[in-house]
C-alpha cells in the first residue's frame, strides 16, 4: 500500500470512530459546537504550547487532538444537513487553488510579501470588493496578536509607511502623548495612550521583520529562567525573598543574567 493511500486509510479509520463515539458514547452524543467551542480554544493553547517547548511528540499528539475537534464540527455540521467533512475539505481545497495563482496558474511573485499581498487582495475579490479590509481578524484573538494581525491586513491594501524608519517617529511621538498624560494623573487617557504606544511598538515590530509575540514570549521566559534561578538561590541560602533587599536580589539576579 503506498504512502498516499495509508494516510487515507488512517483518516478514514477516524471518520469510522467519530460516528461510533457520535451515536454510542454518552459524551459524545451530547456535544454541540457551543460545548466544544472553549475545549477547542483550550486544545489550541496547547499545541502552542507544544510548539514553544519544540517537542515534536507532544506537536503531534496536540495536532491529533485538535484534528478530532474538526472532525466533530463536521460530524455535527452532517447531522444537522448543513455540511459534511468532504465539503470542508472541498472547500479549502478551491480556497489554496485559488489563493496560490503563482503555484496553479501564471502570478508571478518573487518574494513571501508578494504572496501574502495577492492573498489579501484575492480575499477581497471572493466578496465582490464588498468586504471590509478588517472582517477577518476574529474578535477573541488576544489583543497583541489581534494588533499585528490588523497591521498585517492593513499593509495588504498598501496602506503602511513609505518607509520603515519613519515608524520610529510615531512611537516617539506616543511615548510623548503617554507621558503628558500620566503627568495629569488621567487613568482613562493613560491607559488609551498605552495602547497606542503598544500599537506603534508592534507595528515598528512588524516592518523589521519580527513577530512580536514570539519576541515577548522569548522574554517572558528568559524573565521565568532568571526568577526561578533567584528564588532557588534564595532558598539554598535559607532566605525569603520578601526579607531580603533589592539590591541582594539584584546580586543574583545580575548572576542568572550571565548565565542565558
Amino acid at each position: 500500500m503506498s504512502d498516499h493511500n495509508q494516510k487515507l486509510e488512517s483518516f478514514h479509520n477516524l471518520l469510522k470512530i467519530m460516528d461510533e463515539l457520535r451515536e454510542k458514547c454518552p459524551w459524545d452524543k451530547i456535544q454541540t459546537n457551543e460545548s466544544l467551542r472553549t475545549l477547542t480554544i483550550e486544545e489550541t493553547y496547547e499545541l502552542a504550547d507544544a510548539i514553544i517547548k519544540n517537542d515534536s511528540t507532544l506537536i503531534k499528539k496536540e495536532l491529533g487532538d485538535l484534528l478530532l475537534h474538526i472532525v466533530f464540527y463536521a460530524k455535527i455540521g452532517e447531522e444537522n444537513n448543513l455540511f459534511d467533512i468532504k465539503s470542508v475539505i472541498d472547500s479549502l481545497t478551491e480556497k489554496l487553488i485559488y489563493r496560490h495563482p503563482h503555484i496553479f496558474s501564471n502570478t508571478k511573485v518573487s518574494n513571501s510579501k508578494e504572496v501574502e499581498e495577492n492573498w489579501e487582495q484575492l480575499k477581497l475579490k471572493e466578496k465582490d470588493g464588498n468586504r471590509s479590509v478588517l472582517e477577518g481578524v476574529p474578535l477573541s484573538l488576544p489583543a497583541l496578536v489581534k494588533a499585528n494581525r490588523i497591521q498585517d491586513k492593513a499593509r495588504g491594501v498598501g496602506f503602511d509607511w513609505e518607509h520603515k524608519e519613519q515608524v520610529w517617529e510615531k512611537v516617539y511621538e506616543e511615548l510623548k502623548e503617554l507621558q503628558t498624560e500620566i503627568a495629569k494623573f488621567d487613568h482613562d487617557k493613560m491607559e488609551q495612550e498605552f495602547g497606542d504606544l503598544l500599537f506603534s511598538i508592534i507595528n515598528a515590530a512588524r516592518l523589521y521583520g519580527i513577530n512580536p509575540e514570539n519576541a515577548l514570549e522569548r522574554t517572558n521566559r528568559k524573565f521565568i529562567k532568571r526568577f526561578n534561578y533567584l528564588e532557588s538561590k534564595t532558598i539554598k541560602k535559607g532566605l525569603n525573598l520578601k526579607e531580603m533587599s533589592l539590591n541582594e536580589m539584584d546580586k543574583i539576579w545580575n548572576e542568572a543574567k550571565k548565565l542565558d
